[in-house]
């Protein structure tokens, strides 16, 4: 996914628009994204414990109080980055440390790229025909770029926790 040119004025207004269609149900949608990222990544699921409790199933975890407020804080970064689409950089600092955060946890910087897929298969599901190719485009150059600061976590050498 491309992150390296900043988004386009009729992009900005493309990610805006669909995602308006989309924040009004984020918890709802985001099942959608997190339902399709465990049919694409079944090894993902014991990445989400809570109370040291494993799910059995993803139909479980995906059914879990807990798990349904890190669906509404997925939901809530996007919303943000959606937010500060004129002004990426200022989530800068906060993407980094939820980086480094997932990256305590045991998420592999790879396992980003499928979450990609996930969001924009969430975002074809939920808009329909609305999902042309350039929203596609631009969805994928925003999300590159929110990956782009949540790696430098990753890069970011641990600071005597």
């Amino acid at each position: 996914m491309e992150s390296g040119m900043p988004l386009s004025g009729r992009q900005r207004a493309l990610i805006r628009e669909s995602w308006q269609r989309v924040s009004g149900s984020p918890v709802q949608h985001g099942l959608v994204l997190f339902t399709r990222l465990f049919d694409l990544d079944p090894d993902l699921l014991p990445l989400f414990q809570y109370n040291c409790k494993q799910f059995a199933s993803p139909q479980e975890c995906l059914s879990a109080p807990e798990f349904l407020d890190h669906v509404r804080k997925v939901m809530l970064v996007i919303d943000a980055a959606v937010s500060h689409l004129e002004n990426l950089s200022c989530l800068e600092e906060y993407l980094c440390n939820l980086g480094k955060k997932h990256q305590a946890v045991g998420v592999k910087v790879e396992s980003f790229s499928t979450v990609g897929e996930s969001l924009l298969y969430m975002l074809e599901k939920c808009l329909g025909t609305a999902f042309s190719p350039d929203v596609r485009e631009a969805w994928s150059k925003l999300y590159g770029a929110v990956v782009k600061a949540m790696r430098r976590g990753w890069e970011t050498l641990p600071e005597g926790d």
